[in-house]
């Protein structure tokens, strides 16, 4: 890891909601009358589970690849991903004209693997337990000299992310609390710098499986922590580990770091299913898990969560929903 690593700022957070103006979806806020007379407080979800490519993840690649040289387009995109930034990443290549490559584990949701080629991508899947996907993507851009889009510790990705928390900040006055997902951190870390900025005092909750808990416990100690392959449900936040970038700016601008068993998440993932109608996959559904967790916690706050994605398996959502 890199001594002191160029951070990306709540500027570059401005700058990529100017890229994506036009070309992401400005997703819908909804709320839920039943969770805030449960909580007693106000929460409010924005919905990037309607976001194109059906995840935050769009902004993030958009805002990366439209970025770069024409030159580089030409070359094409290479990326690693379970599934929700390899469809960004394909979509934005199908988008823009530009060739994408993504290295994909072989046990991804097939809906994913299907979406990632549906966009015209590249899939090159690989046995997690016997290679590592960033030693297949650095073979692989030695070969084709493609430019490598890294899924979270990329300062575009990163500010790509933030600009989700920078609409909810736009559409909903007030915010207290700010709560997202956290895997690899690019979507903590980019929300961190756009709520800090614009609301100094706001709270920002990162939130991930007991069985992922590396960021908590990096978070906690000082000291990167990993974790290989956690069998969690929530695929899109098994992450091995934070980044050179969102690391530092996770414990730069982050409150608290909590964590949630598998149950909570079904339970919180049943209860936007079935009573606000919203399709999430389990990754999405980890803040609110958060909350049904520690009913206390956020009284009296006006909390944003950002649903992440909506791009399930819908025979492993129905198992898990029975």
């Amino acid at each position: 890891m890199s001594e002191n690593p160029i951070l990306p700022t709540a500027a570059d957070v401005h700058a990529a909601a100017e890229r994506l103006r036009g070309n992401a979806h400005r997703t819908p806020v909804m709320t839920s009358r039943t969770l805030n007379e449960r909580f007693g407080a106000e929460f409010f979800f924005k919905c990037e589970n309607l976001q194109r490519g059906g995840s935050f993840k769009f902004r993030g690649a958009f805002n990366s690849v439209s970025a770069l040289t024409a030159s580089q387009r030409a070359l094409g995109v290479l990326t690693y991903s379970s599934g929700n930034h390899a469809q960004a990443v394909a979509l934005t290549g199908r988008i823009l004209g530009v060739r994408t490559a993504i290295v994909m584990p072989d046990d991804a949701p097939q809906s994913k693997i299907e979406g990632t080629r549906g966009y015209g991508g590249e899939v090159i899947l690989y046995d997690k337990h016997k290679e590592t996907r960033e030693e297949i993507a650095i073979t692989l851009q030695a070969e084709r000299g493609m430019t490598l889009l890294p899924p979270y510790d990329h300062a575009g990705v990163i500010a790509g992310q933030g600009t989700a928390a920078l609409e909810l900040l736009h559409d909903v006055a007030g915010l207290t609390v700010m709560m997202t997902p956290c895997g690899g951190g690019g979507l903590l870390s980019g929300t961190a710098l756009a709520a800090k900025d614009a609301v100094p005092g706001i709270r920002v909750v990162g939130v991930e499986p007991e069985l992922a808990d590396d960021a908590t416990r990096s978070f906690r100690t000082g000291t990167l922590q990993t974790v290989r392959n956690p069998p969690t449900i929530a695929d899109g936040l098994r992450t091995p580990a934070l980044g050179q970038l969102t690391f530092p700016l996770i414990r730069q601008n982050v409150s608290e770091m909590r964590t949630v068993s598998e149950e909570a998440i079904v339970e919180a993932m049943r209860f936007l299913w079935t009573r606000m109608k919203i399709v999430v996959e389990p990754s999405g559904a980890v803040p609110l898990a958060a909350v049904m967790s520690d009913p206390d916690a956020f009284r009296g706050e006006r909390v944003g969560m950002v649903i992440t994605g909506g791009n399930v398996d819908l025979a492993n959502a129905f198992a898990l929903l029975a």
